[in-house]
């Protein structure tokens, strides 16, 4: 039984976060339909390698689990009777099969059993990808802080500048989100497990069928798909599709903070870094717009709210509830898209982006000295006395916006400060504190 799809399909079209990417190959429909198949065929496998089944069977299962010969619409259009599209494939998968071993399909199983193996072998398939991507960035990062380890540049805080900094450090610390996030996202998709529990999670049905060792079974089910084995069924106690939001929420995060930096940083009056291949703009011809960064920006402010329906359906009632376990599906999808997409533009972003020491070094320079004011209050208290350094910065920093003029030159003015060198107090160079120890033992984290 072969059916027929029609010729549309979502091909991101609003979603260039993730339109196109790995990500949407491994998330799409038909990747849908294949793990339900896998999932299908891996349990006749199981059930056949402790003799719950013929060989046979589980030959003809897992040769009829072909998603070529299954149309998604066709499922999709048959979905809503059942509430889920794991009925209609069911009955389609038994007749593929054939009368002889159909009855093997399903056998023991309930809907929840395979749809979520189903998405949890989309989730890993996803994370893989992700983890591939993050691990890109995290590289290219590493090249950029090694590289420009000493690059002095303005701190900002607040939106203003505060003392220099390095662009060393801040690609550094961009590197410690991602290798956070990576961890996460390894533990989590290290532990995600099988599910199988039968219509309330007792297993009977299976053993009904013959299964004296239902954790035999299980242990056998989880191999087949390559997921971890459960504890326990856990139709109604949600920890995986939990721990995917929280560590996918967090990577959406962490990527979203490396490209808030990178749009600020390419503001035309800033221009420390640009993109390496910049968008265009419909109507202005001269502008490279930012769209990686962008797009990692749109992310993370949409992975928030799709994590928090996934938090909100841990409360799920009963043995099996209504409404908590599919309010899961498309949040879920969306957030492995998301961050699957963006993963592979941070790559991109990271690998590609130009850095401009020379602009660095004239935008120290904008406050005309006064972004070293916290260091000249500390070396002239000794000299002045704290009130009195306190004091005269004060009314020179007023006099360096008043007059523009440099507060190197309102300083050399002060007779009391003759005797003091001011080239190397006035350098901000000169003040970036532990930044090149902070980034080298940053760099030690692998």
């Amino acid at each position: 039984m072969t059916f027929t799809s029609p010729p549309y399909s979502d091909t991101g079209l609003l979603g260039p976060e993730w339109g196109l990417s790995g990500a949407a190959s491994e998330t799409g429909d038909h990747a849908y339909l294949r793990a339900m198949l896998d999932a299908e065929s891996a349990l006749t496998r199981a059930q056949a390698s402790l003799g719950l089944a013929p060989a046979e069977a589980a030959a003809a299962v897992t040769e009829a689990a072909v998603p070529g010969r299954f149309g998604v619409h066709a499922l999709a259009a048959r979905t809503p009777a059942g509430g889920n599209p794991v009925i209609p494939l069911v009955a389609a998968l038994t007749a593929e099969v054939g009368e002889e071993y159909g009855p093997y399909v399903h056998r023991g199983a309930t809907s929840q059993d395979i749809m979520d193996t189903a998405t949890m072998l989309v989730a890993v398939r996803t994370l893989d990808l992700v983890l591939a991507d993050l691990g890109r960035t995290e590289g290219a990062l590493a090249g950029l802080a090694a590289a420009y380890r000493d690059t002095p540049m303005p701190g900002r805080t607040l939106t203003q500048h505060a003392v220099p900094t390095t662009f060393g450090l801040k690609a550094a610390g961009w590197r410690s989100l991602i290798l956070d996030a990576r961890d996460r996202i390894s533990r989590v998709r290290d532990s995600l497990p099988a599910q199988l529990g039968g219509a309330a999670g007792t297993l009977a049905a299976f053993q009904a069928y013959g299964s004296e060792d239902t954790d035999a079974l299980t242990t056998a089910y989880a191999r087949e798909v390559g997921l971890a084995a459960p504890a326990l069924p856990w139709h109604t106690l949600r920890t995986p599709v939990a721990d995917l939001a929280g560590c996918l929420a967090f990577a959406a995060g962490a990527l979203g903070k490396f490209a808030a930096d990178v749009l600020t940083l390419s503001r035309t009056e800033i221009g420390e870094v640009t993109e390496g291949s910049g968008g265009g703009s419909s109507a202005m011809p001269h502008k490279a717009n930012p769209v990686r960064s962008t797009l990692l920006a749109a992310a993370a402010r949409r992975a928030p709210q799709l994590s928090a329906t996934l938090y909100a359906s841990v409360a799920a009632e009963d043995e099996r509830p209504a409404g908590a376990w599919h309010a899961e599906w498309e949040p879920l999808r969306n957030l492995l898209r998301l961050v699957g997409g963006t993963a592979a533009h941070a790559a991109e972003l990271a690998e590609g982006l130009r850095v401009h020491p020379a602009t660095m070094r004239r935008n120290l320079d904008a406050t005309r000295g006064l972004i070293v004011s916290e260091r000249l209050s500390a070396a002239l208290a000794p000299v002045l006395g704290r009130a009195r350094a306190k004091e005269l910065l004060t009314e020179l920093a007023r006099r360096t916006h008043a007059e523009g003029r440099s507060l190197h030159e309102l300083l050399a003015e002060q007779a009391e400060l003759k005797e003091i060198d001011l080239n190397d107090l006035i350098d901000p160079a000169h003040y970036t504190g532990s930044a090149g120890a902070l980034t080298d033992r940053a760099l030690e984290r692998r």
